[in-house]
């Protein structure tokens, strides 16, 4: 039979049943936000209610619907005898079943029970607080807990018996959280422990007095919804109001936006929204610049963390709002955003400028664009550089690079004002910012970046620094922007410049102009006093320099360059191009946050790999030749150029077996065996097969450059090897097995014995070279020669380890009078008395130390 056909009771049945039915819907709700930890009471009333509802599901199917009057009575006094809570009074329960067991604990001196205790009191109270107030029952917990804490503190003190592990960590554990959390109750615990009673009564008082009721909301009116979007919906405020965006109402909407920043529990994307709705509706100039001004400041709190970065739709959107902030101004030069200006107090009129007066409005155009570029770099940072959205992205630099521009522009506008107080620094920035998205360029691209930005730019506009038109010669630009730092700006910006108009020179192939700015900044002597960015500035500048050097084919001074750089290890690290993560280095998250902040976009990466072969191949055309002649002259001191180099090329020696060359390193390695050897073409053909040349400029070039260094330190190490073997050698025979030129090898030849590296005479008469043979020496007269420079090496390390203990001090060993007569003290006046007249020589003669005092006075 269906449920519906009932006899004359079935409306107040059903009824009934529809009231039991959503106060079980609303008590599962509020249990569900009640904590897992309940009171021994609630405990006891939830098996209460799970046995009555097993009752009722005993009666299934048509028996429940079937019902006396005994049951009808029996439900009736069941309702009646029913107390229904609210959420505020099962938490106050809560609250006081929590404290109940803290109190409990403290009987017990539980303190571990005490600290979970409160970790879930402190969870509780946020849902407790009505208008700001807090229960005073929890004043009293945390109050009376402090106390007792105190008190347990100073009996452990004087009491033999400790407690154990567990309670200690959590009387500590409370000490902590009740030394952090009572700072926000101060006044509360002091007015609870100045008369408790009084304290406790006023609570009393303040739960007895009932709640006001909370108005109605009213539905809105048709008129108040005009303003609804294209959707029908209208933005509501409290109490159901409809928010009115007029041009009257936009500096208060502004004021309220501006002072909720930085608060917690902020909506910055629906204040973004409000900001844009009111950028729609502003009437004047003035209040589109407030709220621009505004809108794009909130724009970059959106990644106010350092790890996030701005999505590419809210930068693109922060780049326009300024583009119309800037076209804004320009059109209007009576108003004028300035950094130190004083803020409008009056929020509901417009300030009004007299005639001939200018409106300052507090901003700052040059930090904008300078966020604008951060956020861009950190974007780039989190693209993969190997993917088309790391192509698209960069595609946004152009954008970028025009803002620079017409920022400087204003810059420099308020600089030529004699009323304005702008200072230099702003316009320092920002030409350091212009000249950092341009010295790593090559010139091509430079000029195309300053074509586009001067059409975009308006034709009325003009630069004092850098004119319309200077972006055909690029030189001449970064010339010009570098010269103003010089002389405009001071520190960091001004080493900074130097560096990039270095790093440009030498990227440009201007080699002995950027050498010698270098050595004349004497940043290498003062560069670790310097911030990290600029040091890896001024080491990615040194490896352009030795990568200047190579393709000049000077290879001693690109192998110097590359030394300090490629000889470390760690090029990545220092040249910003990745983490390197050394072997027994413990590095901090801290560390590592800030080493991934400083990183590089990959478009402005040096190739690591072209890097090491050009200072490998250095290494090799310097580090063969000087192997050759230290292994024919054992008189000459040894010396190391390359221990990166030496290293790889012993460990290559040790193989038992290669193969063929599958990378650079092996390239390398083999050209060198093949070059010690005397086989010449063997190792020019390895040097010329690395595909890695391909990737610089004129490659061809640069192959015949590498084969003619070859074939020249081919005849080096060929002389230095066999020289002891012959007494007269024709230069035509050497010009033959080398393939040189005559008049090459007889250069080669003639700076050899200037150099005093080949014991020869040239013959040019008859075109040969006379070896002149010195004293041959016998292995025993080697390893003489060999042990006395090891000693004289050991003997002045400890004279310079003596200098730095004593600190120069050259009378350190000497005795101040010498009345002992000597080492032996009083024994030296017998001593002398036993050797006569020449004892007297020695009188009044003190310590001195031996030799190393002698080396000292010397």
């Amino acid at each position: 039979m269906s449920r519906f056909f009932h006899g004359s009771d079935s409306s107040s049945e059903s009824s009934e049943e529809e009231e039991e039915l959503y106060s079980g819907d609303e008590e599962e709700e509020k249990s569900e936000e009640e904590s897992e930890e309940e009171s021994d009471e609630d405990e006891g009333e939830d098996e209460e209610e799970e046995s009555e509802s097993d009752e009722e599901g005993v009666k299934g199917g048509a028996s429940r619907f079937m019902k006396d009057v005994s049951d009808e009575e029996s439900t009736d006094e069941e309702d009646k005898g029913t107390v229904v809570k609210s959420a505020k009074d099962k938490r106050l329960e809560e609250l006081e079943g929590t404290v109940r067991l803290i109190e409990n604990a403290e009987k017990i001196n539980d303190w571990a029970v005490i600290s979970s205790e409160y970790d879930k009191l402190n969870r509780q109270i946020p849902k407790l607080i009505v208008d700001g107030k807090v229960p005073k029952l929890y004043i009293k917990t945390i109050a009376d807990l402090e106390t007792i804490m105190a008190e347990t503190i100073e009996k452990q003190k004087v009491t033999p018996k400790k407690m154990n592990a567990i309670n200690t960590r959590g009387l500590n554990a409370i000490r902590q959280k009740l030394r952090r959390n009572n700072k926000d109750y101060e006044k509360d615990i002091t007015t609870y422990r100045e008369d408790k009673e009084t304290f406790m009564r006023e609570e009393v008082i303040e739960e007895a007095a009932p709640a006001p009721k909370k108005p109605k909301r009213t539905a809105l009116d048709a008129g108040e919804a005009i303003g609804a979007d294209d959707n029908g919906f209208t933005m509501v405020g409290a109490g159901g109001k409809a928010l009115q965006y007029t041009p009257e109402s936009i500096l208060k909407h502004l004021r309220t936006i501006v002072e909720s920043r930085g608060r917690k529990n902020t909506d910055r994307l629906e204040q973004i929204r409000i900001m844009e709705r009111l950028l729609d509706v502003a009437a004047t100039d003035y209040q589109k610049i407030r709220v621009l001004l505004t809108l794009i400041s909130t724009r970059f709190d959106l990644t106010s963390g350092t790890g996030s970065q701005m999505s590419q739709e809210q930068w693109k959107l922060a780049e326009h709002e300024m583009s119309i902030l800037l076209a804004t101004l320009e059109e209007n030069p009576e108003m004028l955003v300035l950094e130190g200006a004083e803020e409008w107090e009056d929020d509901d009129k417009q300030p009004q400028v007299k005639q001939g007066e200018k409106l300052k409005i507090p901003g700052s155009i040059v930090s904008f664009a300078e966020r604008l570029d951060d956020e861009l770099t950190r974007s780039l940072q989190h693209i993969d550089p190997h993917t088309a959205e790391y192509i698209e992205r960069l595609t946004d630099e152009g954008a970028l690079y025009t803002s620079i521009v017409r920022s400087l522009l204003y810059a420099e506008k308020l600089k030529r004002d004699p009323e304005i107080p702008s200072s230099q620094d702003g316009i320092n920035r920002i030409v350091m910012r212009r000249l950092e998205h341009v010295y790593f360029k090559p010139s091509q691209v430079v000029t195309i970046l300053e074509d586009n930005t001067w059409k975009t730019i308006p034709a009325n506009l003009d630069s004092e620094v850098t004119p319309r038109g200077q972006g055909t010669d690029v030189t001449d630009l970064v010339q010009t922007l570098c010269a103003y730092l010089f002389k405009n700006s001071e520190g960091i910006l001004r080493a900074r410049s130097m560096l990039c108009q270095v790093y440009f020179l030498a990227l440009h192939d201007h080699y002995y102009h950027a050498r010698d700015m270098m050595l004349m900044s004497h940043l290498q002597d003062t560069i670790g006093n310097f911030d990290v960015n600029t040091q890896i500035l001024y080491n990615r500048t040194l490896v352009q320099v030795g990568l200047c050097a190579f393709r000049a084919g000077l290879v001693y001074e690109a192998q110097h360059s590359l030394q300090e750089i490629c000889g470390s290890g760690r090029q990545k690290e220092l040249l910003a191009q990745g983490m390197q993560i050394q072997r027994y280095s413990q590095v901090t998250p801290e560390q590592e946050r800030l080493e991934k902040q400083r990183q590089l976009p990959f478009h402005m990466h040096i190739n690591l790999e072209l890097l090491e072969c050009v200072y490998l191949t250095c290494s090799m055309l310097l580090e063969i030749p000087l192997l050759a002649q230290t292994g024919s002259s054992p008189d000459i001191k040894k010396r190391v150029i390359s221990k990166t180099y030496r290293r790889m090329l012993e460990y290559h020696e040790r193989q038992i077996f290669t193969g063929p060359p599958e990378n650079t390193r092996d390239h390398v390695m083999q050209a060198s065996k093949a070059l010690a050897a005397g086989e010449w073409r063997k190792a020019a053909d390895f040097i010329n097969a690395i595909k890695i040349w391909d990737l610089m400029a004129q490659a061809p070039k640069i192959k015949a450059m590498l084969s003619e260094q070859i074939q020249e330190e081919g005849l080096r190490t060929y002389l230095f090897t066999y020289a002891p073997f012959y007494d007269t050698l024709a230069i035509t025979t050497l010009a033959s097995m080398f393939d040189l030129a005559e008049r090459r090898v007889a250069a080669v030849v003639s700076k050899m014995i200037s150099h005093e590296e080949l014991a020869a005479a040239l013959d040019q008469v008859n075109s040969a070279i006379i070896f002149r043979k010195g004293v041959e020496l016998s292995r025993l007269q080697s390893l003489a020669l060999t042990l006395s420079d090891k000693a004289s090496g050991l003997i002045e390390s400890n004279e310079r380890t003596l200098e730095q203990r004593t600190q120069g001090m050259a009378n350190a060993f000497e005795r101040q009078g010498a009345q002992r007569g000597g080492r032996g003290g009083q024994r030296g006046g017998r001593q002398q008395g036993r050797s006569g007249a020449q004892g007297g020589g020695r009188r009044g003669q003190g310590f001195t130390g031996g030799a190393l005092g002698g080396a000292i006075k010397a």
